[in-house]
């Protein structure tokens, strides 16, 4: 997630980023082995599930990132930016705030969009320098 979902990123690096996680959640769950019994709490299996979490949510801030077309906030997409190096954000297409649905295994996740309705302020471009 550091190499290719930090706070710099290109799209190369998140579809990188989307394969090499499959095959790391799925070599996890070939060879995951929690000890312990089913009798009782399993403290073990509790921390064999967080990490299968952590795979869905890796997954899910890869995507996002893949599917934000422009440089906003901390989030630096290299592809976006202006000549100077300066974040270049999209407002026509991006002033929206975005939740996933989860579709069930194997299925691809759905992005659904909610426009930002501006009534005081409006988004304007912001300098670094």
């Amino acid at each position: 997630m550091i190499e290719h979902c930090g706070i710099s990123r290109d799209a190369g690096g998140l579809r990188s980023g989307l394969e090499e996680l499959a095959a790391l959640a799925g070599r996890f769950h070939a060879e995951v082995r929690v000890p312990g019994t089913a009798e009782g709490p399993n403290p073990e299996l509790e921390k064999a599930l967080r990490v299968a979490d952590f795979f869905g949510l890796a997954q899910l801030m890869l995507r996002d990132a893949l599917a934000r077309e422009e440089s906003c906030g901390a989030h630096f997409r290299e592809e976006h930016q202006s000549a100077e190096g300066e974040a270049r954000r999209d407002d026509a297409n991006f002033a929206h705030i975005a939740a996933w649905e989860h579709r069930g295994d194997g299925a691809e996740p759905l992005r659904h969009a909610e426009p930002l309705r501006f009534t005081t302020l409006q988004p304007s471009t912001r300098s670094y320098r």
